[in-house]
Formats: C-alpha cells, sequence, structure tokens
C-alpha cells in the first residue's frame, strides 16, 4: 500500500491545457505517493490521456507545474521523462514485431563501447531484470510471435530496464485473458512492494477497487474528487464520472429463442497478408437470443465479421442470411437480406464525417422511399427521420444538420445504433459497440441490444470485453486462432473457463455445436 505521510513522488499543480477552444485540462491537481498504485478515471473527453501525455513530454502545458521527488521539473520530450524515472506503456504496444524481444527493450540506448554492441552483456543484464520483478519472458522469442498478454509483459520490462520508477499504464487489460489480467496484477503489485509508483488509466471499475489504493475522477477536463479505493462503492465511481446516478442495466428475462437468422458452415478467410484468419468457422444464431464471440482481440474477430457483413470474400464456406446465401455477397446484398451492422471502427466503416447527422442517419436507405423520389433527395423526409432518431435514442447534437465530427463518441455511436435499428433487421451484427465509450454510453448501447433480442431479433455480439459477453450473452462462442474452441450457455460459463478457452485451452468436452 502506499506510505502514508510521505512526500509524493510526483506533484502535478493547477496544470491546464487548450486545444483551441477546448479545455482539455482545467486547473487539474494530481498527486501520486511513493510505493502507490493510483487510478485516474473518467468518462471519455475527460482529459486523463491528456494529462498523463503532458507528464509523459508529449504535450506541454498551457500553465501549471510538475514536481518530481519535490524538484520542479520540465519535459520537453518524452526522452526528457524517461530521463527522470518515467515510462509510459500506451494502449496500443510500441513494439515492432519483427524484432526479438531483447532487440526491442534495447533498440535506441547507447552501447558501453560504441559503435559495437555488447549483445551478451545486454542480455544479461534484461534476463537480470526480468527475473527480478517476476516478469517471465523469453528473450530472445520474437514478437510477433508471442501472445499480446507477453506483448504488454515486454513493454513493462522495456520502461523498467531505461530507469523508469514511475509507470504510466493506458488501459493495461484492455488485450488480456482473465487469466493473464490475474498474473498482471500480481506483477503490478510486486512492482509496487518494491518501490515503484503506477498510475492505471482505467474505465473499468472492478479494477480500481481490486488493485488501486487511490482513485482521482476527473469530469470536463477538472478533479471532481479523489478516493481511497478500499472505502468507496463502483456505484459512487460511476456517479462522480458522469455526475449523476447511473442505474444498472436491467435483468434480461428468459425468451425462447426462433428460428435461424443467421448461419456459418465451414467458414475460411485470409486477412490482409494472405494468411488464413478463419479456419472452419460454423455459428448459428437464432432469433431472440444473443450470441457472443469472446476472444482477445486478433484472433480472427475482425475477418468473421467482415466476411458476415460483405466486406471480405470467403475462401470457402458459407453465410447464411435469413436462409438466403449470402456467401461473397456486396454489403447491400447483405442488409437487403435483413443484416444490421454496428461496425468495429466507427469512424473508417461506420459514418462519413464530412456529412451531417441527418445524411449518416439514411446513408442506406437514401436511394429509396421515402427520402428519394426519382433520383432527387427529399430534404423534408431526411430532417423528420433525423429528428425522430435523435430523440428516441437520446442524441446530444446542436443540430441534424452539424457535421457527424462533431458529436462525441458516444453519441456517434447513437446515430449508428439509431440507422441500424431504424431499419427494423432481422439480425444484429455487433463488433466492438462499446470500444471507447463512457460508463453511460455503455449502458445505453447495452438496453438497445436487449431490447432487440426481446422483439424478437438475433444479435451476434463480437467483444473483446469479457464482463460485456457474460453479461450480454444467452450463448457464448469462444474464437481462438480463427476456430470456435467451444460454445458455452452462459448460464455454465464462468470466466474462468471461458478465459482458459480464450488462451486455447479447456476447449475439450465442453459443447463445441454451433
Amino acid at each position: 500500500m502506499a506510505r502514508t505521510g510521505a512526500a509524493p513522488r510526483l506533484l502535478l499543480e493547477r496544470i491546464t491545457k487548450r486545444f483551441g477552444a477546448v479545455v482539455a485540462n482545467d486547473g487539474i491537481d494530481f498527486e501520486l505517493s511513493d510505493r502507490e498504485i493510483h487510478a485516474l478515471l473518467g468518462e471519455n473527453g475527460a482529459g486523463k490521456t491528456t494529462l498523463m501525455n503532458i507528464l509523459y513530454g508529449l504535450y506541454r502545458p498551457d500553465s501549471g507545474s510538475i514536481r518530481l521527488d519535490g524538484e520542479a521539473v520540465r519535459f520537453d520530450s518524452p526522452r526528457d521523462a524517461i530521463a527522470r524515472g518515467i515510462g509510459m506503456v500506451h494502449q496500443h504496444f510500441m513494439l515492432v514485431p519483427a524484432l526479438s524481444v531483447l532487440e526491442n527493450i534495447i533498440l535506441g540506448l547507447r552501447a558501453k563501447h560504441e559503435p559495437l554492441l555488447d549483445f551478451a552483456d545486454f542480455r544479461r543484464r534484461v534476463v537480470d531484470t526480468a527475473q527480478s520483478y517476476n516478469l517471465a519472458v523469453d528473450v530472445d522469442a520474437r514478437v510477433s510471435q508471442l501472445p499480446v498478454g507477453v506483448q504488454q509483459r515486454v513493454e513493462i520490462l522495456k520502461a523498467l530496464f531505461r530507469g523508469a520508477r514511475t509507470l504510466i499504464l493506458d488501459e493495461p487489460t484492455s488485450v488480456l485473458t482473465p487469466q493473464e489480467v490475474d498474473e498482471f496484477f500480481a506483477a503490478l503489485e510486486n512492482l509496487r512492494d518494491s518501490g515503484y509508483s503506477i498510475v492505471l488509466i482505467t474505465h473499468k471499475l472492478h479494477e480500481v477497487t481490486a488493485l488501486c489504493d487511490r482513485v482521482t475522477v476527473l469530469r470536463g477536463g477538472r478533479v471532481v474528487g479523489v478516493e481511497r479505493a478500499a472505502d468507496v462503492s463502483r456505484d459512487r465511481l460511476a456517479r462522480m464520472m458522469v455526475g449523476r446516478d447511473v442505474p444498472r442495466t436491467e435483468t434480461r428475462s428468459d425468451v425462447a429463442a426462433g428460428s435461424s437468422v443467421l448461419e456459418m458452415e465451414d467458414l475460411r478467410c485470409r486477412d490482409a497478408r494472405g494468411l488464413e484468419a478463419l479456419r472452419g468457422v460454423s455459428l448459428r444464431i437464432r432469433r431472440g437470443e444473443i450470441v457472443g464471440v469472446a476472444g482477445v482481440d486478433g484472433n480472427g474477430q475482425s475477418e468473421l465479421a467482415e466476411a458476415i457483413a460483405g466486406l471480405r470474400t470467403p475462401s470457402a464456406g458459407r453465410v447464411t442470411i435469413n436462409g438466403r446465401d449470402c456467401t461473397g455477397a456486396t454489403p447491400r446484398q447483405c442488409l437487403e437480406a435483413g443484416l444490421g451492422h454496428v461496425p468495429q471502427d466507427r469512424r473508417r466503416t461506420g459514418l462519413v464525417a464530412e456529412l451531417s447527422i441527418a445524411d449518416n442517419l439514411v446513408l442506406q436507405t437514401h436511394a429509396d422511399r421515402p427520402f428519394a423520389r426519382w433520383g432527387t433527395l427529399n430534404r423534408e423526409a431526411i430532417a423528420r427521420n433525423a429528428e425522430r432518431q435523435l430523440e428516441q435514442f437520446s442524441v446530444r447534437a446542436g443540430s441534424r444538420d452539424s457535421a457527424i465530427s462533431t458529436l462525441s463518441g458516444g453519441n456517434q455511436q447513437k446515430v449508428i445504433l439509431a440507422r441500424e435499428f431504424s431499419r427494423s433487421p432481422d439480425i444484429m451484427l455487433a463488433v466492438q459497440p462499446t470500444r471507447g465509450l463512457d460508463i453511460a454510453a455503455m449502458q445505453f448501447v447495452h438496453e438497445q441490444l436487449l431490447e432487440a433480442r426481446a422483439n424478437d431479433t438475433g444479435v451476434l455480439l463480437i467483444s473483446t470485453e469479457l464482463d460485456e459477453i457474460m453479461e450480454l450473452s444467452d450463448r457464448i462462442a469462444v474464437i481462438f486462432e480463427g476456430r470456435i474452441v467451444g460454445v458455452l450457455d452462459s448460464a455454465r460459463a464462468t470466466r474462468e473457463s471461458v478465459g482458459l478457452m480464450m488462451a486455447g485451452h479447456g476447449g475439450d468436452g465442453l459443447d463445441k455445436a454451433p
């Protein structure tokens, strides 16, 4: 636990940072104690990452000061921060896949006898560092061949090897299985006990209460509270984040699933590199059920979604929507067969940033009545549709004619949900539907998926958030290296059993029927 009464390891005072008219950080005070794991919590856009980027030297504050071990410091670049013992592990790893673990860790470091590199000396020192902090890793392995959990270990080892005593971790568990999360927490606790201080940026409230000593909550670029993690409930943290009570999603009632609306039979598909990403996937989704696809990111989920939505042509197998063969069909043909699609990347494939909110709401139906007649857009009908959808889905927007890019991520996602559900699809393909959303927006998305289920729509939920899969799904299909390694009824699925299957273990004897 953090020491009490000691001078803080790190002190940020009155930090302010503006981006044009937007105030990302507004007079923020933040204190990190010696031997402490301190969570930084807040909605999207609350200013968490901006504050840590200032600490790491990626941004310079417009005003305010930083003190490290009582000394005033100024960081003009990450090199300055690293030199003073601050390391940052970004949500998206900064490793070179083609290089070994050792090469990644020493990349950019100066050797004792330049220009010659003493690899044996570097290797010995890296191995010693890994053993000292219980960060087991094969230093000779190529990074591209490592599981994401081990890659994260490499990132932390890289920071420690370069002398970091203060670590900033940005959403560190988003790519880990439950078992890897447990191992990761143990590693962080070991680091804390060894004298390190850690800032944990996360949106997962259970991680805050399970691991952290204190939590600072940001809202609208300001600090709204600092609490001891052991003394605060998750409900209170959620209320601090959003400024109001966040009621829990209603427990869904049991509904008998109906006829099949989406079937995949021995589906095979290659990725952008030409490598086999799907290796004989068979799965069936029926009306009135939510089937969740669980797995660590990068095990074929993206290719599976694209093959279903007509965005990638399978190399073998079959996709059937409402009894209609849609193998290799166009996206338009898949939509006409009854598919709704909430894409993984809302900005790249879900919306057109340059168009208005109203136009984005009719992207797939703009050529149909009542939105068009004789090849001409009916602007009045498009406007009426926008007003109705914005109200129904509680989209916070200045005007229906505003560019979609002016909306927050959560409101952009609501626009996509409004557009897709307004067509009354028979099967909804929802891919990472809450990625990057705050707790209130996540709850709204969950409610819409449960309502669709209650209205006899089939839902295929593809998500790397295991809590989301466990909470919403009737059945859970676990994908590993492009294969469905098991399908479980949610009533008998546990985090441990699903986690083992996500890592490629524990599938024997489980129900593998589609």
